[in-house]
């Protein structure tokens, strides 16, 4: 058997050991310590925000923001229907009910449109939603220009999903620095990793001292251990804020190399389009730039000779191949079944017929050659 081709498997220099060494050698193991600090500030820099929470996962930065907002049972949260289920879990932690937006053909994020659609009924509902949870898609950037002007007509905070899109930004302005609240992750397939981790992003000093002090355990200040609060085991460690430290160093290196990847791609199937094909993707709108977590094709069987993204992903997957289809939309999940949402359809097609590709930064020639070799077993002979 070949070796495994991944998805996104992580990709680990050689500065990240430097901090991860000091750490064990200054004996600080546990959690916070002078890497998290400077992680931390190091965070706030890149995305041009006031202030960051280093944490546990992207997952505990989300469900902090809404227990911020004050988010309780029997609220609603408006919450874009592609992506990740760790978007939507967090609205269930505090027993809200989460209503899915559906998405737009441009950046396949959360439709303006639909997001108005629904604010308006729910403003004659009287009942309007605690927060907006956008998501940028594989990195590219939602149209936050849009969805804030509607957030603030309505006053409804927005908590900005930029799990996927470190590195990505709109005329400049980074992703994770659009709504009261950012938050990241660096989970083992993101583009830069802490192994788990996550940190949540905000220009308000008070929230995010909140969000510290929850993320603690919830510990009132006293010689003993007091709690007025629930709390949460929420804290990013020292060690892991290490690597972290070492991987934003090169964050504008892998963003390079997850974008080249793409830009390959995109002149292989460019190629096979000038033969009969319409493989599409995912376009990069004017002033916008994505870090390319993800390469993601759209394949309709009407257009390519009755190729379909199931018969490439099967394909690869004999070949050891990762891919992946596209998020599973929230409407569509068995656990969101009564949720309420705003649809057009995008989402359900772009599920149908979307296949994330193996976009790894640490992706070497021998991979990409055996990549294309399984893609044109498919499609040279259709040619």
């Amino acid at each position: 058997m070949k070796n495994k081709i991944w998805l996104s498997s992580p990709h680990i220099g050689v500065n990240e050991i430097k901090y991860v060494n000091e750490a064990f050698d200054t004996n600080w193991i546990s959690p916070l310590g002078p890497h998290v600090n400077a992680f931390e500030l190091d965070l706030q820099n890149l995305t041009k925000t006031n202030y960051a929470a280093a944490l546990s996962s992207g997952t505990s930065a989300l469900h902090l923001a809404l227990i911020l907002l004050g988010v309780k049972a029997g609220d609603d949260v408006f919450c874009q229907s592609i992506t990740f289920s760790a978007s939507a879990n967090p609205i269930a932690y505090q027993g809200a009910n989460p209503v899915f937006i559906d998405s737009e053909a441009d950046t396949w994020n959360m439709d303006p449109d639909l997001l108005k659609t629904g604010l308006i009924e729910a403003k004659k509902n009287g009942k309007l939603p605690k927060a907006i949870i956008p998501v940028h898609l594989y990195g590219m950037p939602a149209k936050m220009k849009e969805i804030t002007k509607i957030a603030y007509e309505y006053n409804i905070p927005i908590i900005e999903d930029a799990a996927e899109a470190l590195g990505s930004n709109i005329d400049g302005k980074p992703c994770g620095s659009f709504g009261e609240f950012g938050v990241l992750s660096f989970n083992g397939n993101k583009i830069i990793t802490t192994s788990g981790g996550g940190a949540l992003l905000s220009n308000n000093l008070d929230m995010i001292e909140k969000a510290r002090f929850l993320a603690t355990q919830a510990r009132d200040t006293a010689p003993h251990y007091q709690h007025s609060h629930i709390g949460y085991n929420y804290r990013m460690s020292n060690v892991l804020a290490g690597i972290g430290r070492g991987q934003l160093e090169v964050l504008s290196n892998r963003v390079e190399a997850r974008r080249a990847n793409y830009s390959r791609y995109l002149s292989y199937f460019s190629n096979l389009n000038k033969s009969g094909f319409k493989i599409k993707f995912q376009l990069e709108p004017a002033g916008y730039f994505s870090n390319r977590w993800l390469t993601c094709i759209l394949v309709n069987p009407k257009d390519n000779k009755g190729v379909t993204r199931e018969k490439i992903r099967l394909a690869m997957e004999d070949q050891n191949i990762e891919t992946r289809p596209l998020w599973k939309p929230m409407h569509q999940q068995p656990i969101f079944s009564n949720a309420k949402a705003y649809l057009n359809g995008i989402s359900d097609t772009l599920f149908e017929h979307g296949l994330c590709l193996p976009s790894g930064s640490n992706l070497v020639e021998e991979e990409f050659e055996r990549i294309f070799h399984c893609l044109d077993s498919i499609f040279v002979k259709l040619m």
